[in-house]
């Protein structure tokens, strides 16, 4: 039985990524019409932190969920004079 594979954490100015790939047969419970919730994902077995949010299908390989969730804001507080 394969295991599911998940990526180290990349992110940008918003927005901490992973992507997680499950075995290939997996790939038919995975929905097409809809991003899935933490419930679905979870469902499958996918196990991460709270606050991953499913962000998009990748159509040519199903079984590969793209996951986000967003990086804490700075907070400034410019001295007022």
């Amino acid at each position: 039985m394969s295991k599911i594979f998940y990526s180290e954490k990349y992110s940008d100015d918003d927005f901490e990524y992973r992507h997680v790939v499950l075995p290939k047969y997996m790939s038919k419970l995975v929905p097409t019409s809809h991003l899935m919730t933490e419930q679905e994902w979870r469902g499958l077995g996918v196990q991460q932190s709270q606050g991953w949010i499913h962000y998009m299908i990748h159509k040519p390989e199903p079984h590969i969920l793209l996951f986000r969730r967003p990086l804490p804001k700075e907070h400034t507080n410019p001295s007022v004079q």
